[in-house]
């Protein structure tokens, strides 16, 4: 039972909204050209790179919040990144250090928030979509190739975590995306449709539907939109038994090793965020039935001649996930595995993250 209950890791509470100005493609908003102390990151920007704060809008109208990062005195048409992840996260964790340090090897790097999540706009908060998802991907390359220091033929993609599944899917349909990385990768329409490491039955993947359908007709009815597990998970008498907190405020004794990196991460100074679902809130509560419904590795054969290197951690409870992928498209495909290392050492940990071999990666394949 102690893998069941892990699936409810992330449920709970309200999110803030702040309203921001509707901008075009491109436009900034405040650069913080310091380099010096965080300034609400969870990280310091390097001295040698420039940070703007940037909108644009996917192709459904959405106003997605995005950070610019550039080397400082960089010259002529660069390689650009579009990173993302982890899921639930903002652009001011995990996407935003990858893209500082990225910028500090001479690429412009772009991070940004998902729709409905932190400075991002949409009118239902903390709702998910593989769709839209997968949709950013793209919008993030239109915008990074209207940028004149962006050579528009060397795009790549960095995911991080639950956003990596739609990563791989937005390469295999979108190619102008010319590389994709990803680190301690997740199949997030798996992971909510199947339960980790597949465990959900027949009858327990019914189960979650009904419960998904029920929860229509009560947000139906209220008028308003309930918060709960996104991964659901069973109690022991094998009824669904979702929790409306995504981690502790404290962490009990008795917690799993999967809700103590976790913790380690969202709920402490190392990674904390106040806009972050992870960190402070829960996504809606029939935020699964699209998860259901968008499977998102069905065309990742039209990932090839195009190439995709997936990092994992070689004691990342998400392991099998990047090595299933990599199974499928073995010509397409190469798998890394970094020695002692979890699922969320790789969101942070730069002693542990291989970026020598993510920069050798990206600058081969972006030639």
């Amino acid at each position: 039972m102690e893998r069941r209950k892990v699936l409810g890791l992330f449920a709970a509470t309200a999110a803030s909204f702040t309203a921001l100005p509707s901008l075009g493609a491109g436009s900034s908003l405040a650069e913080d050209a310091t380099g010096q102390g965080k300034g609400g990151y969870t990280f310091a920007l390097d001295k040698n790179v420039k940070r703007t704060s940037v909108r644009f809008r996917n192709r459904y109208g959405i106003q997605v919040a995005g950070d610019l990062y550039v080397p400082k005195n960089a010259t002529g048409k660069l390689p650009a990144l579009v990173v993302s992840g982890p899921f639930g996260a903002v652009k001011e964790q995990s996407s935003g250090l990858y893209s500082n340090e990225f910028a500090r090897r001479g690429y412009v790097a772009s991070p940004s928030t998902p729709p409905a999540l932190g400075e991002s706009g949409g009118t239902v908060r903390d709702v998910a979509s593989p769709d839209i998802y997968t949709e950013d991907y793209s919008a993030a390359v239109d915008f990074l190739g209207l940028q004149k220091i962006v050579d528009r033929e060397r795009i790549g993609v960095q995911a991080i975590c639950g956003l990596s599944g739609m990563a791989l899917t937005a390469a295999a349909a979108d190619s102008r995306i010319k590389a994709v990385a990803t680190t301690s990768m997740y199949d997030m329409s798996r992971s909510m449709s199947c339960g980790h490491q597949d465990f959900y039955t027949r009858e327990q993947r019914q189960k979650v539907v009904d419960h998904l359908s029920r929860q229509r007709w009560i947000d139906a009815e209220n008028g308003t939109y309930a918060r709960l597990s996104h991964e659901v998970p069973f109690d022991e008498n094998g009824n669904v038994a979702p929790t409306n907190l995504v981690l502790p405020k404290t962490l009990p004794p008795d917690a799993d090793p999967i809700t103590r990196i976790f913790f380690d991460y969202y709920r402490t100074e190392r990674g904390y965020h106040p806009r972050s679902i992870n960190s402070t809130t829960a996504w809606t509560a029939t935020t699964p039935m699209s998860f259901f419904a968008f499977p998102l590795m069905t065309n990742i054969d039209m990932l090839a001649p195009r190439k995709a290197l997936l990092v994992a951690g070689a004691d990342a409870h998400s392991r099998y996930y990047s090595e299933d992928v990599q199974a499928k498209v073995p010509g397409a495909v190469d798998l890394v595995i970094v020695p002692g290392t979890d699922h969320v050492d790789l969101y942070d940990r730069k002693d542990l993250i291989p970026f020598d071999r993510l920069d050798e990666f990206f600058t081969t394949n972006l030639a």
